[in-house]
């Protein structure tokens, strides 16, 4: 992996020296895991390396105050400086933190004395070169139940804290503990049993020792089978007068559990079992495996195990895939170790056989656990002699005692003290088993107690190794009336005298083999003393070898037989001790047998193998045979013999993928066992692996290689035949045997031709098929090209050192070395730095000739065998200076401009100090993440600038920003800002930005509402919907982005109609806005018409009201007129929003007919008929004398019977403006605002009634305020009126209107002529009765 990077170069840098500054570093894994290197340099040198940690530090967890010491052992050539780092802080207080190495081990440390809470962190280890970085990190916890203790020491937290731990079972502790935020667990035991022990010194002021229910609970004596088991953490042996300073010393020794051999790392094949193994200082039971963090259980992956002496612990992981690797850990009380598991990919060379799987042991080689263990064991039990005869020792001296408490089983037992041992007054039995009670450690401070399994008011004692003695001693009830003991129990106790002797160590079970050696071991205290050996309660015989070598006594059974399975006693002074022998008869081999089985069969191709094993063991014995782990069977070429005493496999015909591991196994009731051997079978090689890959390639020579065969047939290769073809030609040369080492070097060979090789694989069986290689050309005149542009690895007034890399096409030949040439700035004429006779073979070169001050620029150029090559292009200028110094810090750092996916940073330059700080020449700007650990550089190459743009942030995140200095003496110290930065822009009150958003829609009902609202807003706002003030239902779909929300109904329904309000809120204000939705279809038609004549001249028309009145409160009727005498439907009403019109100028003697129409804002229902009104007058017929009539000209120009008012209408209302106007032919009428006509805006309803002219404004608003014309036109003239529409709560506009007059009429005077004088008098007086109707409307 290739990162961009600049790196740092060394102040010393000078001459001709060999580190480098690319702008690549190159990152590599380690072989010690958790370690990440940086090299510096494409090409090491030779013998030189990058550091690397071969031991890395270890995670430690210390409670508060003690030292805590991390070790790391580093390589690297040039040996590398090792530095200390911590994640949360500076390492600057020399007292607290000292870094140290060790020339002896050559270790290096870090020392942190009296650690605290503070110093919780995570802690790197840098080691760096010239050629590299390593760094690795590790962990420091700190626990901190001390200062818990010392802080809650009087308060009422921890009085309730103690006294639930008092009163509590120990299975609660753990629970009370994290209630209360205590973690240091193993400190709070220390100090609940001085608790325990100050109450019960308190209570026994008078004589009174408490009853302690959990103290019996915990020392009860548990049956299992056969054996009992008896829990003694916490017990004392009472023959050896403990103190309570005495048992302390034993329980500190047992709660420092460490490790003798901790767990090693392990590295495995795919599919192989790893094993990791450990030995522990004291024995304990069971200790917890956990793996990647999580504790590991017994089950088909993993399987635990535990030796006899309880010190060495194991874990095995079957079947490891590359999901199993990572680190595993051993924890045995506060104490813990961890290695890690490394799975290798499997190298499938077999050509897809199954590879058997194999146990792989931690640290690659299996070291004699056992017999480390054993010696512990030893020194364990010598440490244990050693407290016993201290405590003696003390006792002798005449030191007072402690009275011990000994309750026997059942709840009603009596009380009795413990006299003389020459009181015999009965004795005491004992059903333990001493072997499993040895296994147990003691664990627990305080007083001893101990409970009978039985209840028989007998007791049992322990000794400190755990095993079961008997003494005889004398039980006295204490009260003289035969008190009973009651929960609360008291008793008094006389003092212990001296108890003799005792064991220090007692028997264990042993599981023999029959025929076979056994032997049971204990030790007493005393030499002097001798003991009975007992087989299931009878006393041995002389069948038995029996010896006693001082305190250790022996029992041996020479060849174990059926009948000496049995339970085993040794009784002395008094004390016993027991144990099991099981003598089974599992299967075994016979040694000679088993021995010439192991050995290889090795057969040629096409032969038979035959395995053929004897054994012995119990009956029936169960016979398997594998093959790589496949169980064999009966088939063509598998036959398996299986008889009571031998087993025989043959396998005929064998072939070359039968090599492989053959395995036996035998099983019966009493055991299993197995036996492995090797299955070889040769065959001729398959032929060498190609592509063959040339070397060299000149005019006197061509060099190549080729890889082995797959399978060498069980044989080495000893020769190569080699032929060689030359192209175009049919005839082979047979070059002859070369030894077997894959490579060739042809010299005979002429200049431009080509040539082909076969080559075949020579062993023992046979000759391999021909590989034959891709046309090869003997050299012509190829010259290398270009190498890649020098690099400036550093700059002195007196010398420049620069390195290059090698060009990519290097002509088919080796390079033989460099030409190097410099050029003045400004100048064309390149000059040869060294001479043609004097190449450069390395890749670098101080160059010496130089001006200090001059500017100059390089290139170099390759030479092969066939000349020198392209040159290179040229490398950046450099001044001959000597090195700058580092910039200092920025200044002024500050954030100007946040979004949610970047911020802008400004800073102000460094100044310049002579001599300790140098001009900045750019600047490095790095983030990381409030929760990560590591500073990511926003720009690979510096920024000129003094300000920068942060961008592709995560939203709403939290960033730690720094800016780094640097110019060519190197880096400055970082400026880092004080507070983070929250990727999120400047706080902005929510508002709405769309001037086009309705406020009122209408949509027929089945079609989609949608409303869409724009808005910005900082931070991201919360958007809320509502309708009707109560939040929108789930079949309305809302979709919110950055700046914009949408509110959708798919299909709207008519109870979709309502006020929806969008609520826009954060942390700056809120803002909302309100649209009126209008769901509705074309209306129904009303209920049926009623006529009714109340004033002659006069009908009022009712109707029932529209079904739909009640959901449409905009729903209004229209109703129309037709007269007998015409053929035309008329409007006499509209938009009315009740259900009654009366209609004047009813003529008698004509019939009307009536129709209501619903209307709303969709369209017309269909009409409501109504009844026919009136009857049609018929006149006689009657003969008139004619005058001579004279024509009468009816026709007049446009007047206004009455004119438009002055009109003040409330914001938001309906504004209803209405005029009367008269003329023959009916005049055309337009409607103007600011002299803009208005008939084609919808938004106006216009309409004529019989010379009504009505115009109805829906919602009025400050667009609506102006003057408004109504002009009547036709042939015979024209006529206007001009009114004035202001709107209350908007400033009120004047507008002087400069009018001739309200009435600009043109009056044609008409004369109305009749035929006779009836005649005139009846069309006058309608002319009258009409221009009173206009004047009334």
């Amino acid at each position: 992996l290739v990162v961009k990077e600049k790196s740092l170069l060394p102040k010393a840098a000078k001459y001709n020296q060999t580190w480098s500054e690319y702008p690549f570093k190159i990152l590599r894994r380690s072989k010690t895991p958790g370690v990440m290197i940086t090299q510096y340099v494409v090409n090491l040198p030779e013998g030189k390396t990058t550091p690397d940690f071969k031991s890395k530090p270890a995670p430690i967890t210390i409670n508060e105050g003690k030292l805590a010491v991390f070790k790391a052992l580093v390589t690297g050539d040039p040996k590398p400086e090792v530095s200390w780092r911590r994640a949360k802080g500076l390492i600057l207080d020399k007292e607290k933190f000292q870094s140290k190495y060790d020339k002896s081990t050559g270790e290096y440390i870090l020392e942190i004395h009296k650690v605290s809470g503070a110093e919780t962190d995570t802690y790197k280890c840098h080691a760096v070169n010239e050629y590299g970085k390593a760094v690795c990190t590790t962990t420091l916890t700190v626990i901190e139940g001390k200062i818990y203790l010392l802080e809650r020491a009087d308060g009422e937290s921890d009085e309730k804290f103690w006294d639930a731990m008092l009163n509590a079972d120990r299975k609660d502790y753990e629970r009370i503990c994290s209630e209360f935020g205590v973690t240091d667990l193993h400190l709070i035991l220390k100090k609940l049993e001085e608790k325990k022990k100050e109450r019960a010194q308190n209570k026994c002021k008078d004589g009174v020792i408490p009853y302690d229910e959990d103290e019996i609970q915990t020392h009860d004596l548990r049956s299992v089978g056969r054996t009992k088991d008896f829990g003694i953490k916490g017990l004392i042996q009472d023959d050896t007068d403990f103190y309570q300073g005495d048992v302390e010393e034993i329980n500190r020794r047992n709660a420092d559990v460490d490790f003798v051999i901790k767990i090693q790392e392990t590295k495995v094949k795919e599919g192989e079992d790893a094993l990791f193994e450990c030995v522990l200082t004291h024995p304990l039971p069971k200790i917890t495996w956990k793996g990647k963090g999580s504790t590991l259980e017994d089950g088909e992956k993993y399987s635990t195990t535990v030796s006899d002496h309880k010190l060495v612990h194991r874990l095995l992981i079957k079947d490891c895939q590359q999901l199993d690797k990572g680190i595993y850990s051993a924890v045995a009380g506060i104490t813990s170790c961890s290695a890690w598991l490394v799975v290798e990919a499997e190298s499938n060379l077999a050509g897809g056989k199954k590879i058997a799987r194999k146990t792989t042991l931690a640290g690659g080689s299996r070291i004699d656990l056992d017999k480390v263990a054993k010696e512990q064991q030893i020194k364990y039990r010598q440490e244990m002699e050693k407290i016993l005869a201290s405590v003696k020792a003390k006792h002798e001296g005449g030191q007072p005692k402690e009275k011990m408490t000994i309750t026997t089983g059942g709840g009603d037992s009596k009380i009795s003290e413990i006299t003389e041992p020459d009181k015999n007054a009965g004795a005491i039995k004992d059903k333990a088993d001493a072997a499993k009670a040895s296994a147990q450690p003691v664990g627990r401070k305080g007083k001893t107690k101990s409970k009978n399994a039985k209840g028989d008011g007998t007791v049992s004692k322990l000794d400190i190794s755990g095993c079961v003695t008997k003494a005889d001693v004398q039980l006295r009830v204490h009260d003289p009336k035969n008190e009973k003991h009651t929960k609360s129990g008291r008793a008094d106790f006389d003092k212990v005298t001296d108890p003799g002797v005792h064991f220090i160590w007692g028997l264990s079970d042993v599981n023999a083999v029959i025929n076979e050696t056994a032997e049971l071991t204990c030790k007493l205290s005393s030499e002097d003393c001798e003991g009975v050996w007992f087989r299931d309660n009878k006393k041995v015989n002389d069948n038995f070898s029996i010896t006693k070598d001082g305190p250790i006594h022996k029992l041996v059974i020479i060849k174990c037989k059926d009948e000496h399975s049995g339970k085993y006693r040794f009784e002395a002074d008094g004390r016993k001790t027991e144990a099991m022998i099981n003598v089974k008869d599992p299967p075994r081999f016979h040694p000679e047998a088993l021995n010439d089985f192991t050995e290889p069969v090795i057969i040629k191709v096409g032969h038979n193998a035959i395995f053929k094993l004897h054994f012995v063991g119990y009956k029936p014995i169960k016979i398997k045979w594998y093959r790589e782990g496949e169980e064999l069977h009966d088939d063509t070429n598998t036959k398996i013999e299986k008889s009571e005493s031998h087993s025989r496999l043959l396998l005929s015909r064998c072939q070359r993928k039968d090599t492989g591991e053959i395995k036996i196994k035998l099983k019966n009731e009493h055991g299993f066992t197995e036996a492995v051997s090797q299955l070889i079978v040769l065959d001729k090689p398959t032929s060498p692996l190609g592509p063959a890959e040339a070397t060299e390639s000149s005019a006197a020579c061509i060099e190549f290689r080729w890889r082995p065969p797959k399978d060498d047939g069980g044989s080495p290769v000893i020769n190569y035949i080699m032929e060689r073809q030359q192209v175009g030609r049919n005839t082979c040369k047979k070059i002859g045997e070369i030894p077997g080492v894959p490579c060739y070097r042809d010299t005979d060979v002429d200049r431009g031709r080509k040539y082909c090789y076969r080559i075949r694989a020579l062993t023992a069986e046979g000759m391999s098929e021909v590989m034959e290689t891709d046309e090869m050309q003997a050299g012509t005149l190829a010259f290398p090209g270009p190498p890649a542009p020098p690099k400036v690895v550093g700059a002195f007034s007196d010398c420049i050192n620069l390195s290059w890399a090698s060009p990519s096409n290097t002509g088919g030949s080796r390079i033989l070395g460099y030409i190097l040439e410099k050029r003045k700035k400004g100048s064309n004429l390149w000059t040869v730095v060294n001479a043609m006779d004097e190449l450069i073979k390395e890749k670098k070169y101080a160059v010496k000739d130089v001006v200090a001050g001059m500017e100059y620029e390089f290139r170099v150029t390759a030479i092969n065998l066939s000349g020198p090559g392209e040159s290179s292009n040229p490398s950046e200028f450099v001044f001959a200076r000597d090195p700058k110094k580092p910039p200092g810090k920025v200044t002024g750092l500050k954030v100007t401009e946040t979004s949610y996916t970047h911020f802008v940073l400004n800073w102000t330059k460094p100044e310049e100090k002579l001599g300790i700080q140098d001009e900045a020449r750019g600047y490095f700007v790095e983030i990381r993440q409030a929760d990560c650990m590591e500073w990511s550089r926003c720009n690979s190459t510096p920024i000129i600038m003094t300000s920068f743009s942060v961008k592709g942030l995560k939203s709403m995140d939290m960033y730690w920003v720094r800016v780094i200095a640097t110019n060519d003496g190197g880096e400055s110290v970082p400026e880092e800002l004080s507070n983070y930065v929250l990727a999120m822009p400047s706080p902005v009150r929510p508002k709405f930005t769309s001037n086009k958003m309705k406020t009122f829609v209408v949509v027929r009902a089945g079609n989609s509402v949608r409303i869409t609202v724009n808005f910005e807003a900082s931070p991201r706002p919360e958007v809320m919907w509502l309708k009707d003030n109560v939040p929108v239902t789930k079949r309305v779909t809302i979709s919110n982005s950055d700046g914009s929300s949408q509110l959708l109904i798919p299909t709207s329904e008519r109870s979709d109609s309502g006020i929806y309000s969008i609520l826009v809120k954060n942390l700056v204000g809120q803002e909302t806005f309100s649209t009126e939705v209008r769901v509705t279809d074309d209306p129904k038609p009303p209920g049926p018409v009623e006529l009714e004549e109340n004033v002659p001249g006069t009908v009022t028309v009712t109707w029932e009201p529209s079904p739909d009145e009640k959901r449409d409160d905009r729903l209004h009727y229209t109703v129309s007129k037709l007269d007998s005498t015409k053929r035309t439907w008329a409007t006499v009403a509209d938009r009315l929003f009740n259900n009654k019109f009366t209609v004047c100028n009813i003529m008698h003697g004509r019939e009307y007919h009536f129709r209501v129409y619903a209307k709303n804002d969709m369209g017309i229902s269909a009409p409501s008929e109504s009844p026919t009104w009136g009857t049609e007058k018929k006149k006689a017929k009657f003969v008139i004398n004619v005058p001579s009539r004279r024509d009468c000209d009816l026709r007049c120009a446009p007047t206004f019977i009455v004119p438009l008012k002055l009109h003040t209408a409330p914001k938001g209302y309906e504004c209803y403006m209405s005029c009367a106007v008269k003329g023959n032919p009916a005049p055309r009428i337009t409607w103007y605002r600011n002299h803009i006509s208005l008939n084609t805006n919808t938004n106006y309803y216009i309409s004529n009634t019989c010379g009504v002219c009505s115009m109805l404004i829906l919602r009025v608003g400050p667009k609506d305020m102006g003057e408004y014309t109504i002009t009547a036109e036709n042939s015979l003239g024209r006529a206007e009126c001009t009114t004035v529409l202001s709107v209350r709560g908007e400033t009120e506009t004047l507008l002087q209107l400069t009018l001739k007059g309200w009435w600009k009429m043109k009056i044609i005077n008409c004369r109305f002529f009749s035929l006779s004088p009836l005649q005139s008098e009846e069309t006058e007086s309608t002319s009258v009765l009409y221009e009173q109707h206009l004047i009334e409307r």
